[in-house]
């Protein structure tokens, strides 16, 4: 089959409104890799002519409303009020451009979507990082999180049983096909890496790990806290930075102070783009102990900078941003975690292979490549296909 120009596909695009909901935005303190990937995606639209709109929770880092780089931001609502302020923007034309009504939605569902389908005649795109089963329990203990679990699980698949899904990789797409979201209608778009070039100090010369990333409970830092006191005994200099904020931060303190850290764990707070790519460089080894993950953008950061990444193989997207033993490591329970760990500390050689092999995993994936994966899967959809396939 002949492959569709692409330049005929983007310029289908151009001139098109297309709305973005989604919980937060990359300015919000407690943004991460999915708010990255929304605005990365944001941008390749605005760079093929679309109009862009982004909605997401309000907060004080942030005015809200204000135009960036193109892309429109509409901030209201809190973490959960975000939801229903959504629907009532959507359906009161708040939303809309020049033109009207947004072209097409983009739903970003983490956990709970936005509901647009109630809302909304105009083709919708449900944008899933990962499915949450194993995070609402620990989020959301009791009642609320069986609920939310109904929601992710029951409710949303049937209220947008016939709409375009994207998943950012194919672990998350075959637990979407468990909750019923038919392969046949899940694309798969992977995150891109940024590309870092910078006169960096090298690899510490003495025993470093790094945690990078949001601090919260289903992160699990404290199974890096745990491994690297249970490996101090014969790595006396052995330290832990663990570079990020969130709501979870003082228990965090509190866990590591109870257990007499000391200071082999250092708390980086939020930090700049140069410290946090400066510590990728400096680290023997990037610990990702997270109970799940869309895919895990911290990995192909620090392989930028030959860092090899140890996290959960259960965690999902983390079987496809690394190569099991060619580019990182990945174990199956915190016991392993720990002996993992302590192996590659005691290995330089293993090291240097798999940050090689890091290095090389993190430039195949680019986010020129995965733009225009996401632009193909709008371009399908407003033509009234339902598209499959990996970028």
């Amino acid at each position: 089959m002949q492959e569709p120009d692409t330049a005929t596909m983007d310029e289908r695009l151009a001139g098109r409104h297309v709305a973005l909901l989604s919980w937060r935005d990359t300015a919000n303190p407690e943004g991460g890799g999915a708010e990255r990937y929304l605005e990365k995606m944001a941008a390749g639209l605005v760079a093929r002519g679309c109009t862009v709109t982004v909605f997401c929770a309000a907060h004080a880092a942030a005015p809200p409303t204000e135009t960036v780089d193109g892309v429109r931001f509409v901030r209201r609502g809190t973490k959960l009020s975000v939801y229903p302020q959504g629907m009532r923007a959507l359906r009161r034309g708040d939303l809309d451009g020049p033109h009207g009504p947004p072209d097409v939605v983009v739903d970003v569902q983490n956990g709970l979507p936005f509901f647009s389908r109630l809302v909304t005649r105009r083709p919708v795109v449900v944008l899933v990082h990962h499915v949450h089963r194993e995070q609402w329990p620990v989020v959301y203990p009791g009642r609320p999180g069986r609920v939310g679990w109904w929601i992710e699980r029951r409710l949303a698949p049937w209220l947008y049983r016939r709409d375009q899904y994207v998943a950012v990789s194919s672990a998350t797409r075959a637990e979407l096909a468990e909750l019923g979201v038919h392969r046949d209608r899940t694309a798969v778009v992977h995150n891109g890496t940024d590309p870092y070039v910078a006169v960096t100090p090298g690899k510490s010369p003495t025993p470093m790990v790094a945690v990078v990333g949001r601090l919260v409970p289903h992160k699990q830092v404290e199974h890096a806290i745990d491994a690297v006191l249970a490996l101090r005994a014969g790595h006396p200099d052995l330290r832990l930075h663990v570079v990020g904020s969130g709501w979870w931060d003082a228990e965090l303190h509190e866990y590591a102070a109870a257990r007499g850290a000391g200071d082999s764990v250092v708390f980086e707070g939020h930090v700049d783009e140069e410290h946090k790519h400066e510590i990728y460089e400096r680290a023997w080894v990037l610990a990702l102990p997270s109970l799940k993950e869309g895919w895990g953008l911290v990995i192909g950061e620090a392989g930028m900078h030959t860092t090899p990444a140890l996290a959960y193989r259960a965690a999902g997207g983390t079987q496809e941003s690394i190569v099991d033993g060619v580019s990182g490591v990945l174990v199956d329970d915190q016991a392993d975690f720990t002996a993992t760990l302590g192996r590659l500390l005691g290995d330089g050689g293993l090291r240097e292979r798999l940050g090689q092999g890091a290095l090389e995993q993190s430039h195949r994936f680019t986010w020129t490549r995965a733009q225009q994966s996401f632009a193909d899967v709008l371009v399908a959809v407003l033509s009234g296909r339902r598209v499959a396939g990996s970028d």
